[in-house]
């Protein structure tokens, strides 16, 4: 007797409907982003100079930006990894404040037990800085720690005769660099908050409800349950604030009473990058091989990131599901 086996449906599968959907998105990346990115690796490998900038160098930028060479490289050498240092000082110095901060806040105003009044008020002022632009945003901190005596600090300060004549904000190393990171905390801790805000507001109220009937105070409840629930946010905020921080342009290149002048002290990668590509003699392959190593080590710090937010049970449920997967396979399918 002839075995009967069933009969497979034919499925319909409208998967090349969402490809045509997502198709404008890759059409617009590849144009304005992948092949800018691409255009960027070529160029970092040819000359500076209009008079050289046909002429394929190699890796002789890299080495110069990296190690230095001859007495021009030493100072492009030198300038790069000072402004490196410069980038990895301000990120630090804006990141951990402003964390910390939109933490408090935001478990502040998801805290039941607390009913503040206002929140929507407190939520739109305290985000309102992020979309001011950032030319606004310098204009006005320079007018408040001007180097002059009209300056507003600077003139309060003289009024009351706590000072004995004006203090250099904008051109002192320190403090320059003290407001940038001040400027930088303020127009981002409101995002940050928001970000933060929706993952305690996803959080199941029950978990707080049981620790509480446990017995668990307030530290323990943010340590043991908000905190290692908030992971995921926490490596997104995390890796957004850093590839942001490694591109931060527009506050140290803008905070500057000098329009010609741009202080060593906030020089970053990205206004070096600017910088020598608007030069007199622009520097392309300079600017180019600047980026790349900008990329190459925003991917490395993000890849490492990411990772950490990988746990260990998330790696044994992966490690299970392909072993589910190869054994469905091997069984033909079903």
């Amino acid at each position: 007797m002839q075995s009967i086996q069933p009969r497979r449906r034919k499925s319909i599968s409208y998967a090349k409907y969402g490809y045509l959907f997502i198709l404008p998105f890759f059409v617009v990346y590849c144009f304005f982003m992948l092949y800018p990115l691409i255009n960027t690796f070529v160029l970092s490998f040819y000359g500076n100079g209009r008079a050289n900038a046909d002429v394929n160098v190699g890796f002789q930028n890299f080495q110069y930006l990296l190690a230095g060479g001859s007495r021009p490289a030493k100072a492009i050498h030198e300038e790069f990894v000072n402004a490196l240092k410069n980038t990895v000082i301000l990120w630090f110095g804006n990141f951990i404040p402003q964390i910390c901060l939109s933490l408090l806040l935001a478990v502040w105003f998801t805290d039941s037990k607390l009913k503040i009044k206002g929140q929507g008020f407190f939520k739109v002022v305290m985000y309102m800085p992020n979309i001011i632009t950032a030319t606004s945003v310098c204009a006005l901190f320079l007018s408040i720690f001007g180097n002059t005596k009209y300056g507003a600090v600077n003139s309060f300060l003289l009024h009351n005769n706590m000072i004995s004549e004006a203090i250099n904000f904008v051109t002192g190393v320190g403090s320059s660099r003290v407001i940038v990171m001040f400027i930088q905390t303020w127009m981002w801790f409101g995002n940050t908050m928001i970000l933060l805000m929706s993952g305690i507001m996803g959080i199941n109220p029950s978990l707080f409800e049981a620790a509480s009937i446990d017995g668990a105070n307030s530290g323990q409840i943010f340590f043991r349950i908000t905190l290692p629930v908030l992971r995921p946010i926490f490596i997104y905020v995390l890796i957004t604030s850093m590839i942001g921080g490694l591109q931060m342009f527009d506050i140290p290149y803008l905070f500057h009473e000098d329009p010609n002048t741009i202080r060593p002290s906030l020089e970053t990668v990205a206004v070096f990058i600017y910088k020598s590509f608007h030069a007199t003699d622009p520097n392309y392959g300079y600017s180019a091989a600047a980026s790349v190593i900008l990329f190459i080590i925003t991917s490395i710090l993000g890849s490492v990131t990411f990772a950490m937010n990988s746990s260990t049970q998330d790696k044994k449920k992966n490690k299970i599901d392909r072993k589910a997967a190869k054994a469905r396979k091997q069984l033909g399918g079903f």
